[in-house]
Order: structure tokens, then C-alpha cells, then sequence
């Protein structure tokens, strides 16, 4: 069976478009230092906890290097979402929106990490999908199942 039908979110395909647009078209290129750049977002790898900084024009995400490179790459595409799409400090706002943020980032990183437009190429029915986009996208094993979860609950498939 090919890739089921669903309907896509608003998110899902603001993402998709965003890459489509910058001809980011296949898993390989999903570099991060190259999205970071289209942001004039600076990669920096430091032994604390991930997060985003902006200094007036100055805009850096940090990723934690004492991760592994696939929690790595998933707290990436987090902080990337908190650079395009949020604003306040997220310390000075209001338990409840803060947590509205953190959500938005979560399923951001679900879209960013394993964009539609690149895992609707996959057969579903193949064995060892989660492990084939774990691989590919250099991501873990546990955001490619939550991703696989989610397109099976919105599509209404059973695989």
C-alpha cells in the first residue's frame, strides 16, 4: 500500500511549503546549519541545555552536544520552532501560553523532522518504516512511531 490519505494540518503544510520553497526536497538535505541559514539563524553545539537566543539581530539556537545527533537534530527543529513562529520570553509568559508554545514545537518537530512531502515517497506496509525514517532523517526511532501514530489516526488506516 502506498502512503494513506489524510488531511494534512495547516502546520503540516506550512512546513512542507517552507522546504518546497527552498528546494529542500529529500531527507539528505535537511541539513541543519542550511534551514538555520535561510532564518540568519546561528548553530551553536555547547554542553547545556538546548534553547533559542536573540540579541537584537543576533539569533543563535544552541543544541546540547552532550546528546546523541538524533536528539540532537530533534531539539534543532524545537528551538527552530520557537525562533519562527513564537514570541516573548518564554520565561516572563503565562504558564498556559508557555505551554501552548511547547506544544506548537512538538508537533512543529514532528513536521520539520519527517516532512510530509519526503515520507509520503515510503511504502506504509514496508516492515521496518520506522527504522527506514529513523535512518534517513537521522532521527530516533520514538518521533518516527509518533509520527507513523499520527498519520494512522488521521487517516483512518490500520497498518
Amino acid at each position: 500500500m502506498n502512503f494513506p490519505q489524510y488531511t494534512t494540518t495547516a502546520l503540516e503544510d506550512w512546513v512542507t511549503n517552507w522546504y518546497l520553497d527552498r528546494n529542500f526536497h529529500y531527507p539528505n538535505e535537511l541539513i541543519l546549519p542550511k534551514i538555520a541559514m535561510h532564518y540568519e539563524i546561528f548553530v551553536k553545539y555547547k554542553p547545556f541545555a538546548s534553547h533559542y537566543t536573540r540579541f537584537g539581530r543576533y539569533k543563535e539556537i544552541v543544541i546540547n552536544s552532550t546528546l546523541d545527533k538524533a536528539t540532537q537534530r530533534e531539539q534543532f527543529f524545537h528551538e527552530l520552532c520557537h525562533a519562527v513562529r513564537h514570541v516573548g520570553k518564554q520565561t516572563m509568559l503565562l504558564d498556559a501560553f508557555r505551554e501552548l508554545q511547547e506544544r506548537d514545537a512538538n508537533h512543529f518537530t514532528l513536521y520539520a523532522a519527517l516532512p510530509h512531502h519526503m515520507i509520503m515517497n515510503y511504502d506504509f506496509n514496508e516492515s521496518e518504516l520506522i527504522e527506514r525514517w529513523a535512518h534517513d532523517f537521522g532521527v530516533s526511532y520514538e518521533l518516527c512511531e509518533e509520527r507513523l501514530i499520527k498519520i494512522i489516526r488521521l487517516s483512518g488506516c490500520t497498518k
